[in-house]
């Protein structure tokens, strides 16, 4: 561990994100990469979702602050919080986000914090209407070279790179394979195991009961307890100028192709036919023993652009194929470490997938300052203000019944929902209705 430490100690510091992106304007990359997307999928109980938004806008009526959003939902004992997801999750993350953030910079630092909190508020917000399903969620934001990628559950997304090298953009959130979920469900007061048959047999994968859900974090679920928390993994990268190729999908196709076989499947091909391939090996491989849904995005550099209709499919197949994924420069370096930007290279400029909402909420002091102190930074709620508002915070107004808090400001009902997560209280999200 200690010859791991100095070995990271060794690498050249992270640059920061201001100085990534002023690389690309002096080195001519001001113009915004292309995206082609594709998707497909087959159904078997009809709970998979998908969204796709190319044309957002961070400011209104200016096509330079565009962005892009793709989604994978796997929803499960009902497809209504995969539906719910669909349509206000995306709006959750911006209304988290500051009004007056100004700079691109400071909007894809902005991100992150806000992509918590508007998972946060959608699990709350669905919880309400008193539905006992739940989903998976997966929501990708492409910003120029910028892909950051927010998760819970097991709907994976992977990054295809220059030379073939992939990156795993999620974690899966499963009992089974995920030995620091287990360990943080179980402190905080759910039971994990396999479903037992009669005669004292274990069978099947790991769950937390009460509920048998095999995932340790969702958006719904309120009947299996709040210990299956909504908070998500959240990873930022910037490619270099070459782009890449995202492919995002539900579990039905994880759980038959691996990442690589997944991605090698598919290279050299148009991004919808890459998505129905994808699917399609799935099926040929093990048939349709659940839903399967794929979207596969390529971010192509703008001068790159595949514009010749007189071009062959086998021509084109060719040339996309040495865009995205020919081999790599001698020059190139690793991936990740901080290290500079070079073709087929790609930086980290943040991970964290804590599910203690203290350290994704109260750890950027900078944005934390931006909110009013009497706005919920979960709901984005005003409270009116009232003397000891603070307090309930982090005084003594909250020692009893609620432990002191570290981060910004949060309403009664968040505070309630943020303490149940934590196995401090009963599950009361329900409750405060």
């Amino acid at each position: 561990m200690a010859g791991a430490e100095r070995e990271r100690s060794r690498l050249p510091p992270a640059l920061p994100l201001a100085t990534l992106i002023g690389r690309e304007l002096r080195a001519g990359g001001s113009e915004r990469p292309a995206l082609r997307y594709g998707h497909a999928g087959f159904a078997k109980r009809g709970e998979d979702y998908f969204l796709v938004k190319p044309d957002c806008l961070r400011v209104p009526g200016d096509p330079s602050t565009a962005f892009s959003v793709f989604a994978v939902f796997d929803g499960h004992n009902g497809v209504s919080a995969a539906v719910f997801s669909k349509e206000h999750l995306l709006e959750h993350v911006m209304s988290a986000l500051p009004p007056d953030i100004g700079s691109r910079e400071d909007w894809l630092q902005a991100l992150p914090r806000a992509l918590v909190a508007g998972f946060v508020k959608a699990d709350i917000d669905f919880q309400r209407k008193g539905e006992m399903s739940g989903t998976t969620a997966t929501l990708v934001v492409v910003d120029g070279f910028t892909v950051t990628v927010a998760s819970v559950g097991d709907s994976r997304c992977i990054l295809d790179t220059q030379g073939g090298e992939l990156q795993l953009l999620t974690v899966d959130h499963r009992l089974e394979e995920n030995v620091e979920e287990r360990e943080r469900v179980t402190a905080s007061g759910g039971e994990v195991g396999r479903l037992n048959l009669f005669g004292g047999q274990e069978v099947g994968p790991l769950r937390c009961w009460p509920g048998g859900l095999c995932l340790s974090r969702s958006i719904g679920d309120m009947d299996v307890g709040e210990y299956i928390v909504p908070i998500p993994h959240v990873k930022q990268v910037k490619l270099s100028n070459v782009g890449g190729r995202l492919i995002m999908a539900s579990d039905g196709i994880w759980d038959v192709l691996s990442n690589e076989a997944a991605a090698e499947s598919c290279r050299g091909l148009p991004a919808e036919l890459a998505a129905k391939l994808v699917v399609k090996q799935a099926l040929k491989k093990c048939g349709l023993k659940d839903d399967t849904t794929c979207v596969v995005v390529d971010i192509i550099p703008s001068d790159h652009r595949l514009t010749s209709p007189q071009l062959s499919p086998k021509r084109n197949q060719n040339k996309l194929k040495s865009l995205l994924f020919g081999r790599r420069s001698h020059s190139s370096i690793g991936k990740f470490g901080g290290k500079s930007a070079s073709i087929g290279s790609v930086e980290e400029l943040f991970e964290e997938g804590s599910a203690v909402l203290e350290e994704r909420l109260g750890r950027n002091l900078s944005l934390k300052a931006t909110l009013p102190s009497s706005r919920c930074a979960i709901c984005q709620v005003d409270q009116e203000a009232f003397e000891g508002l603070m307090e309930e915070n982090g005084g003594s107004h909250c020692s009893s019944p609620y432990a002191p808090w570290g981060g910004p400001y949060l309403c009664l009902d968040c505070r309630k929902k943020k303490d149940a997560m934590e196995g401090k209280r009963a599950s009361c999200s329900t409750a405060c209705r």
